[in-house]
């Protein structure tokens, strides 16, 4: 009687199992977008959707965001006086995300900026949701790939709590309301490796690889496409591929060729605007080996920017390593992910499972060197350079055999069978930890106040999508401290804020003549809530008597210019600008050429 009842009661287990997932699932997505959700936090992310709003409008890879470098690279390339409107072609960002964002965007009418203006009872830009949504069904898919890759590799209840354990990361959903493409990229990634260990499988087995190591390599051409930065992953399966699948050095080879083959129009996209293939993305350099991207993007004369390059592999070296003290963060905070590393030293008695491992250890490397060199925010699990994330399902894979295979030798496992999978359970709560911790208090938030905060400060996205859009031209232009949030919620020209004021000079006279005049300055707290005052001086040094005057005039209930005044050649520049309108407090303040302006 029991052997004829124990398939069904397997089968009911499961069933149930996977029904209680599925709920906990839409449970999750649904409070993540409609309850907690406070909108795109992310400059990168910003940037990215207004792209794919522009291309929504079959206006191609252009942008409102304008880089101070961006119009000298045009200059160059046109050798004589660059063009204003000539640097709104985007050479900073891969491809691929933001065609992504514009089809989600065009299926909603999301390229009509006009039926999206917020009200005065909305805190949250309903097209930051859109954004949010496209993120987290990517996620969604991700989860789907990673566990018929894991239950592949390993067994089905391995494939089945790495679901969960990705389900329940607090990271992956943090990066799916940045706006970044990371939850994109774990998808693609994920696909990759999934033919890449169909590859190894077939190698093992004595069969050509060649066609699952090309579609492999055709999803990370896919991820390259999807930030540039990816590229050192592909390099690192390049190596395998060329080294250990069949036939030797031609999968390798062929990875290569065809991520150079997909990658080839927008490089020379890149080349046509901006005179290198690399664009005004390989400045991100400076990031990681210089002073600071944030201070090149704002550079009129790019000759004007210095990258140290003494000691470079030393330089190299030291953040690659550096890179571990928050390796278990940038993981997800997954109990078993780190262990993976220790999994590099059990000799695994399916060969593919062993090789398989060493793919992995590969990409991560490159990817570590790449991030290294291109920067990685320490303490900031949710830097647009964030490539961890990615390996962290089939690292915590990995780390859980490893669990699974010594709880297994245990002799109390022999003697309380109930606690057979009890290292699961554990595992599943640590995880869980920062989710189930930082949820609770999201909620209280929204239940306080009534309604979902935005993050202020620095982003007030109502007043930019209101205001400030009313105030300003189609054809104007604003210089700010925060263009992406401008060009997104405005839907305005924005011009990233020059770090001299003689450039800003320059090319205030420069958009004067060609019919895109400045509309004014707005200066927000990016530029100074989250940094100590020599931080403030370090990075706006002439500016930073109107970047301080915000909190000056706050501070002693005067009116806005109070310390910006006292600097003779921002009061020069203010006379232009004469007309400053506090639109919160005086944290956030536009120097309007007028006090009124007609909408558009």
């Amino acid at each position: 009687m029991s052997t004829a009842d124990s398939p069904v009661s397997i089968n009911a287990g499961t069933i149930l199992r996977r029904v209680l997932f599925f709920i906990l699932l839409i449970g999750l997505s649904l409070l993540y977008l409609l309850v907690t959700f406070r909108g795109l936090d992310s400059p990168k992310g910003m940037d990215q959707a207004q792209i794919a709003r522009e291309i929504a409008r079959n206006k191609s890879f252009t942008t409102k965001v304008l880089r101070p470098v961006s119009i000298w690279q045009s200059g160059e390339v046109r050798d004589g006086q660059p063009i204003v409107k000539d640097a709104n072609r985007d050479t900073y960002h891969a491809p691929l995300h933001p065609i992504l964002l514009s089809r989600a965007l065009q299926f909603v009418d999301g390229d009509d900026a006009d039926k999206w203006r917020m009200t005065g009872n909305d805190t949250v830009y309903k097209l930051d949701r859109v954004v949010a949504a496209t993120a987290v069904i990517c996620f969604l898919i991700a989860i789907g790939v990673n566990y018929l890759l894991i239950s592949r590799i390993f067994d089905g209840k391995i494939g089945g709590v790495t679901a969960l354990l990705m389900l329940l990361c607090d990271l992956n959903w943090k990066f799916s309301q940045t706006g970044l493409p990371q939850m994109f990229m774990l998808l693609l990634f994920s696909c990759a490796c999934f033919f890449a260990y169909r590859a190894v499988e077939a190698t093992e087995e004595g069969r050509i690889a060649l066609v699952p190591a090309l579609i492999a390599a055709a999803f990370l051409g896919l991820l390259a496409l999807t930030h540039w930065l990816a590229i050192w992953i592909v390099l690192g399966f390049a190596i395998y591929a060329g080294f250990f699948l069949r036939p030797r050095g031609a999968a390798g080879l062929a990875a290569l060729g065809f991520v150079l083959l997909l990658s080839l129009l927008p490089l020379l996209k890149n080349k046509q605007y901006s005179g290198t293939m690399g664009g005004t993305s390989i400045l991100a350099v400076f990031n990681g080996l210089g002073t600071s991207e944030d201070s090149v993007m704002r550079t009129y004369n790019l000759q004007d920017a210095y990258l140290p390059l003494q000691n470079l592999p030393f330089k190299i070296v030291r953040t690659t390593i550096l890179q571990g003290g928050d390796l278990y963060i940038n993981l997800g905070s997954l109990l078993t992910a780190p262990l993976f590393f220790v999994a590099l030293l059990h000799p695994f008695k399916r060969k593919s499972i062993a090789n398989f491992r060493w793919c992995l250890v590969l990409m991560w490397l490159f990817g570590a060197v790449g991030m290294a060199i291109f920067g990685l925010k320490a303490g900031a699990p949710t830097d647009p350079n964030q490539l961890h994330v990615l390996f962290a399902p089939l690292f915590a894979a990995y780390g859980l055999a490893i669990v699974a295979i010594l709880w297994s030798r245990l002799r109390i496992i022999t003697e309380i069978p109930p606690l057979r999978n009890a290292h699961f359970v554990v595992v599943i709560l640590i995880s869980a930890g920062p989710m189930l911790l930082d949820l609770p208090r999201q909620i209280r938030e929204v239940g306080r106040a009534g309604t979902v905060p935005p993050h202020w400060p620095p982003y007030y996205p109502g007043v930019l999508n209101t205001d400030l859009a009313s105030q300003v031209r189609e054809n104007e232009i604003v210089v700010t401290d925060q263009p992406w949030a401008v060009a997104w919620y405005a839907d305005r020209t924005a011009l990233w804020l020059p770090n001299r004021v003689k450039d800003f000079e320059e090319l205030e006279s420069l958009a004067e003549t060609q019919d895109t005049p400045f509309a004014g300055l707005l200066i927000s707290p990016y530029s100074h809530s989250k940094k100590v005052l020599p931080g403030v001086y370090n990075d706006y040094s002439e500016w930073s008597p109107l970047i301080l005057d915000g909190w000056a005039s706050y501070s002693t209930r005067s009116n806005p210019g109070t310390l910006a005044q006292l600097d003779p050649e921002l009061r020069t520049l203010l006379t232009r600008y004469p007309n400053p309108m506090r639109f919160v407090d005086s944290l956030l303040i536009f120097w309007s050429v007028s006090p009124t302006s007609s909408a558009p």
